[in-house]
């Protein structure tokens, strides 16, 4: 009998923020799809543990804000693989305070966090996906990205602008079949916001959702599968929310 094929074989994926969370979940399933991945993260302890855990999986060192990080992550995948064809721009961290009590510092540091990785992710592997045919870019956004948040203005703006890059990139990309994405998650059960609100508060407001719970890593990893496969073959500079109804209203 033979095997159904599976979705991401003989591909290479780089997944930043791989070390728990979403990034985690994210690199368990691709590797059962069949791609090589390896996890980027600064957790380096819980980085290399999961990929001794994930068949097919590699770990490297890489400061998403730092230019030189990437050039060095990069080129350490590339010197092993000849190339990449995925990149899920995962990695990002949060900040609460009212806007007037953000210092300056705090802005920048989200800034170089949560988009400048972006667009240096973006660019450094538009190169070897060109060259490779193509490829798929992933950038993981936030609901906050689509509304005013109180006491979020510096990561909201942040989330914002990963939107206007992703659209940007994939007109610009779409050319040299480097398909760009954006995913929209919503409340979602991690480390970082079981840090921000704490896990029977997250629990409660899901609750709430339309869908009556919060989202779990597993539901943003199964809709990047989506966009990182030949499935999603038609998408791209699209933003594909999951958020369990809350935009809808509730």
């Amino acid at each position: 009998m033979l095997q159904e094929a599976k979705a991401l074989t003989d591909k290479v994926a780089l997944i930043t923020g791989a070390a728990r969370g979403q990034g985690a979940a994210e690199a368990r399933l691709f590797a059962s799809e069949g791609a090589q991945v390896y996890l980027a993260d600064i957790l380096d302890e819980e980085g290399e543990e999961l990929a001794r855990e994930i068949a097919a999986a590699g770990y490297v060192h890489l400061d998403v804000g730092s230019e030189e990080s990437w050039k060095a992550a990069i080129g350490q995948i590339t010197s092993a693989t000849g190339g990449i064809d995925i990149l899920v721009n995962n990695a990002g961290i949060s900040h609460f305070s009212p806007l007037v009590d953000t210092s300056l510092a705090d802005f920048e540091r989200l800034l170089q966090v949560n988009l400048i990785s972006t667009f240096l992710g973006i660019r450094a592997a538009t190169p070897l996906m060109a060259a490779r045919g193509g490829g798929s870019i992933v950038n993981v956004g936030s609901i906050a990205g689509m509304t005013g948040r109180a006491n979020l203005s510096a990561y909201s703006s942040t989330k914002w602008a990963v939107r206007g890059l992703t659209r940007s990139a994939a007109v610009e990309l779409g050319p040299v079949g480097i398909r760009v994405n954006a995913i929209v998650p919503g409340l979602i059960v991690t480390p970082m916001t079981q840090e921000a609100y704490g896990e029977t508060a997250i629990l409660e407001r899901g609750a709430s959702l339309p869908i009556g719970r919060a989202g779990l890593p597993r539901d943003i990893a199964n809709l990047a599968l989506f966009l990182v496969s030949e499935a999603s073959g038609f998408c791209t500079g699209g933003e594909y929310v999951c958020d369990g109804g809350q935009l809808a209203g509730f």
